[in-house]
């Protein structure tokens, strides 16, 4: 393992007085040293809370919900690490703490009402009080995927891909979502269009071009650290109830191994290109 990875201010996030002894840290990477040139992103990987926030004051029920944390995202993330042979960066607390693909002065960065259900813990927050969040998750997960890709490249020598794994809810705010997969850019197709080519050649699957969101109005992760440094990337969106089992996820890892084994190997991915 790089010495310099595992010393990095990465790997050890600053103090959080947020954070207490038993509480994990803001993130876990998985397969740090694993050689292939792509990063793996999980954003709203998991549902936990810091004790010291009381679960927001929420119950419980709800920290299993798509509000709190993306059903499903975990498992397909280690998964295609391990598939690919590729590292990993996952989020360890819930998105209703704050939203690390936001902007964290965007007014959805810590929403006070998910999907009709109040959030009452982050009602009435000072400024003080969110930029504490930022700096105690968000900043720290954000400096770990910089890392994971500055190691990348100069273990590499060549310009890593990024790929964010999302999974969205069937249905929001009473409309139904019938894709089964929506892969999401913004300006560089050099990723996201080869695996939408790919997938739609398999029958019967629904698949989205920047649906059931837009890589053009919500990507702040792959537009900071791959957008602007020229590297190629998408976002892939699975709905939630095809892998919120082991069978279901274990079909999608599969496909999309696949598809990306297919796409890597595309020579225009290997060189910054800037659109």
């Amino acid at each position: 393992m790089d010495p310099g990875l595992t010393s990095s201010a990465m790997l050890q996030p600053p103090p959080c007085p947020l954070l207490g002894p038993g509480d994990p840290p803001p993130f876990e990477i998985v397969n740090p040293d694993a050689p292939t040139p792509l990063l793996l992103t999980s954003d709203h990987n998991g549902n936990r809370m810091p004790a010291a926030l009381d679960n927001l004051g929420l119950a419980a029920p709800d920290l299993e919900r798509h509000i709190a944390y993306d059903i499903g995202a975990d498992r397909l993330t280690r998964g295609l690490s391990e598939r690919l042979c590729c590292a990993a960066v996952l989020a360890n607390y819930s998105r209703l703490l704050i939203d690390n693909n936001r902007h964290p002065g965007d007014p959805t960065s810590i929403l006070e009402i998910s999907d009709g259900t109040p959030v009452p813990g982050n009602r009435r927050l000072t400024e003080a009080d969110k930029i504490r969040r930022t700096e105690c998750f968000f900043h720290p997960y954000h400096h770990a995927i910089s890392g994971a890709l500055d190691h990348l490249w100069r273990a590499g020598g060549v310009p890593p891909a990024l790929l964010s794994i999302h999974t969205f809810t069937p249905s929001l705010d009473g409309r139904d979502r019938h894709w089964h997969i929506g892969v999401l850019w913004n300006r560089d197709p050099r990723l996201a269009v080869p695996l939408i080519d790919l997938l739609r050649g398999e029958p019967g699957l629904q698949v989205g071009d920047n649906v059931p969101y837009s890589g053009k109005e919500t990507g702040y992760t792959m537009d900071r650290h791959a957008g602007a440094a020229g590297l190629p990337h998408a976002v892939v969106e699975i709905r939630q109830d095809l892998v919120d089992d082991a069978d279901g996820a274990g079909e999608w890892i599969g496909r999309l191994t696949a598809a990306l084994s297919r796409t890597l190997r595309l020579d225009g991915l290997r060189r910054v290109t800037h659109y």
